[in-house]
């Protein structure tokens, strides 16, 4: 949502972000104004407590990869604005927004925007919408606190959906979604970084980036890094940049003279001079790697990453290893990247797909239409 929260204040709109401290965290690093609630969420806390010491979550089979229910996704939320709701409600109606622009799972903006009578935009993340199933939920398990708040009836939808996911890997728009989505164009956006002066060096057609994601090394999966750097280091002219936390790079191991292991730094920064990326399958990691047009190898590790693995299967522009084993093989690894370097059809799709992207609306271009939405509030 970045993009679009600066295109806003480019036109000259107050932007506030709501969230916990993680998010405001991200939202003060982004040169966002933010107002914190709650407490931070540790995802890594949340997803070891019943993780076995040593295993990455897809060896463990708690990796949700499978799951096609709604209700393991939903349920998290639904506790979320259970124990939240009225502290973001308390903040909206002090600020008094004149628009709403939320995940589509934060149901606490359905809550402001029904009581404030402000229209609520949902701006999706994932690769599979899923339609009216989550919103029937939050009416059924919240209604109650709902109707405390004049809300009696149905808590009011979203007015506009917007949709960063390219339509040739998005699935089909589920029965009930209303209203259709709207196509934005995704603008990688991923943090801000300092660029290594030797990533502007000339460099051969081999370079590949290996980016697993900012959960994967602190969930037991500094291994799963080992094997990819000795598959990539197999592989002759292969120059492998690895992004790591620097917490764990002694665990790694030595390098060969070729691979660089960096803290993570920004992927837009350092995608442009790649051939190719070993990723996790995370949505952003997934969505910059195909606005550079980059063949992908995808280890999928947890929740929907999986889902981008088949996607962009698929289309034609990656490989995925999704069994455990063969992602902790490198001579699996080895031969897949091999293949997206050697074969032509990967680059191919790669292109195709980014052209596909830099051709729908950028940010900027949405302003006008949010614009339109808030001036509807009481008649303006």
């Amino acid at each position: 949502m970045v993009p679009l929260a600066w295109a806003l204040r480019s036109a000259g709109h107050e932007v506030m972000v709501l969230g916990q401290p993680d998010i405001v965290d991200a939202a003060l690093a982004a040169g966002l104004p933010a107002t914190q609630t709650g407490d931070r969420f540790d995802a890594v806390e949340a997803i070891t407590s019943r993780l076995p010491a040593g295993q990455r979550p897809n060896q463990a089979g708690r990796a949700q990869t499978s799951d096609a229910a709604p209700f393991t996704l939903v349920m998290p939320w639904i506790m979320h604005a259970r124990y939240l709701m009225m502290d973001y409600l308390d903040l909206a109606t002090r600020w008094r927004p004149d628009l709403v622009v939320s995940d589509p799972m934060e149901f606490s903006a359905l809550l402001i925007g029904g009581v404030l009578g402000v229209p609520v935009v949902h701006h999706r993340w994932d690769i599979d919408p899923l339609g009216a199933q989550p919103l029937a939920m939050a009416r059924q398990l919240l209604g109650a606190r709902f109707a405390r708040h004049g809300l009696s009836g149905e808590l009011p939808g979203p007015e506009l959906v917007l949709d960063s996911c390219p339509p040739s890997l998005r699935s089909q728009e589920p029965a009930g979604q209303q209203p259709p989505a709207r196509s934005v164009r995704y603008v990688p956006y991923n943090g801000a970084g300092t660029l290594p002066q030797w990533l502007t060096r000339p460099t051969g057609p081999g370079r590949v980036a290996v980016s697993l994601g900012g959960l994967t090394a602190a969930l037991n999966g500094v291994p799963l890094f080992r094997s990819v750097v000795d598959a990539l280091e197999g592989l002759a002219g292969v120059e492998p940049v690895v992004t790591l936390p620097g917490a764990h790079h002694e665990a790694l191991g030595p390098v060969g003279p070729d691979t660089h292991v960096v803290e993570p730094i920004p992927l837009n920064l350092l995608l442009d001079s790649c051939a190719a990326i070993v990723h996790h399958g995370g949505t952003g990691t997934s969505l910059t790697a195909c606005a550079f047009g980059l063949p992908q190898l995808v280890l999928p590790q947890i929740g929907n990453e999986s889902l981008w693995a088949a996607r962009l299967r698929d289309y034609g522009l990656a490989r995925e290893l999704t069994d455990p084993a063969a992602q902790d093989d490198p001579a699996a690894v080895r031969e897949a990247v091999r293949d997206l370097l050697e074969d032509p059809s990967y680059a191919a799709a790669g292109r195709k797909l980014a052209d596909e992207m830099a051709a729908l609306p950028d940010p900027a271009e949405l302003v006008g239409g949010l614009e339109q939405l808030a001036a509807r509030r009481e008649g303006r």
